[in-house]
């Protein structure tokens, strides 16, 4: 756990580093508010507390804890002062101060102040991790013609219950638009779920999709509900249509012409209210003529079809998404918010984005990592955009 003392006098400053480090933490000093912004704004060592003193020359602590406020870091800033009365104690507070101790520190009150901090710290972080999880749908970023032209085609389709089929290479977001399909949708507070149809064994799609009873196969030790029956009355997602077998796909048509479904094992009928919404990286029109997806299928699946663009072929929206994904990695790994000078964003429009936009955000997040200070500069995107080893 690494702590950042900032403190004018050195006195209090080796004081403290002293008792915390003999404690197993990590300390570093700043003698000013200047140079515990600066760390603070580095991010090269992340802080998981501040101990701040409120009376410095320059910037005091008030304006730190402010600064802090304004990074929208969720690290707890405790307020140290040997001039404290009980207005200032609550001025920092309602300034979003973790706590106020008065000097001559006690040992006592600062490990306990440390330990609740660092307990508060993670029930931050873990609530934020849920949040996302359980959150809205991503931004679909951009403004590219490419991008406008989705956005009007959700918007139309959305509401009704016309399957779409969704095309475009890996990592250009074609999850994220029929998010947005079910999200914009009647269906919005139903379920939404998906299935990649590429990462399912041959064998084990139907019991995935459909489901099976209790002793339908050797393994099959409980009853089991099958993806068309958890999405009743939501939004089903095939990603990865072109990979299905032929024999469920079969079974997928029957269910888009009789809105039925009957688990392996089972002779019953079971009906299901489900809009269908597939994606592929495939010319399924090559897969109709090479005989691995059946051409009926196709048609009932692509009643509207959207495109989504390659990367390449949309570069002017690459600024949109870099500030989005260095605003989203920060807020995930606790620390201030980089920038990127627009030299590094043309930089970054100059590189062969075969990835796609999965690409682009696992390269901001190399390039937040190992950028040196606190600005991704043009020199950075050249050093770590392109793989570290060839």
């Amino acid at each position: 756990m690494n702590i950042l003392i900032i403190d004018d006098e050195k006195s209090i400053r080796n004081t403290l580093k002293e008792i915390l480090e003999y404690e197993g933490y990590k300390v570093v000093l700043a003698e000013n508010g200047e140079q515990g912004l600066a760390v603070l704004e580095n991010g090269k060592e992340p802080i998981d507390t501040v101990f701040c003193d409120i009376k410095m020359p320059g910037i005091d602590g008030i304006e730190v804890l402010e600064k802090v406020q304004e990074m929208r870091l969720d690290v707890p800033v405790i307020m140290i002062s040997g001039h404290g009365n009980i207005d200032t104690a609550v001025e920092c507070i309602k300034k979003g101060a973790y706590d106020f101790i008065e000097k001559p520190l006690d040992l006592n009150r600062i490990l306990i102040t440390i330990r609740n901090a660092n307990d508060r710290t993670t029930l931050v972080q873990e609530n934020k991790k849920l949040r996302r999880k359980e959150g809205k749908v991503p931004p679909l970023i951009g403004k590219s013609e490419a991008i406008n032209r989705i956005w009007d085609m959700i918007d139309r389709v959305a509401a009704t219950d016309a399957r779409v089929l969704i095309t475009g290479s890996n990592g250009t977001g074609k999850e994220l638009v029929a998010r947005w399909l079910h999200e914009k949708s009647n269906r919005s507070n139903m379920p939404f779920v998906e299935v990649n149809c590429a990462a399912i064994p041959g064998e084990l799609i139907e019991s995935e999709l459909f489901g099976h009873e209790k002793g339908s196969f050797t393994s099959a030790i409980r009853q089991h509900k099958g993806k068309f029956e958890q999405a009743d009355g939501g939004t089903l997602f095939l990603d990865e249509i072109g990979d299905m077998s032929l024999a469920a796909q079969a079974k997928v048509l029957r269910v888009l012409q009789e809105n039925k479904i009957s688990r392996v094992g089972s002779d019953k009928d079971i009906h299901v209210n489900v809009r269908v919404i597939t994606a592929t990286n495939k010319d399924l029109v090559q897969e109709i003529n090479k005989g691995t997806f059946r051409e009926d299928l196709y048609h009932r699946l692509s009643v509207i079809l959207i495109h989504v663009p390659p990367l390449a072929e949309r570069k002017e929206d690459i600024p949109l998404l870099a500030e989005y994904f260095i605003e989203q990695i920060c807020m995930e790994y606790g620390t201030a918010v980089r920038e990127i000078t627009p030299q590094a964003l043309e930089e970054l429009q100059k590189l062969n984005w075969t990835g796609n936009v999965r690409e682009l955000r696992n390269v901001i997040e190399r390039l937040i990592i190992l950028s040196k200070g606190g600005t991704i500069e043009e020199e950075d995107v050249k050093a770590y955009a392109e793989p570290l080893f060839k």
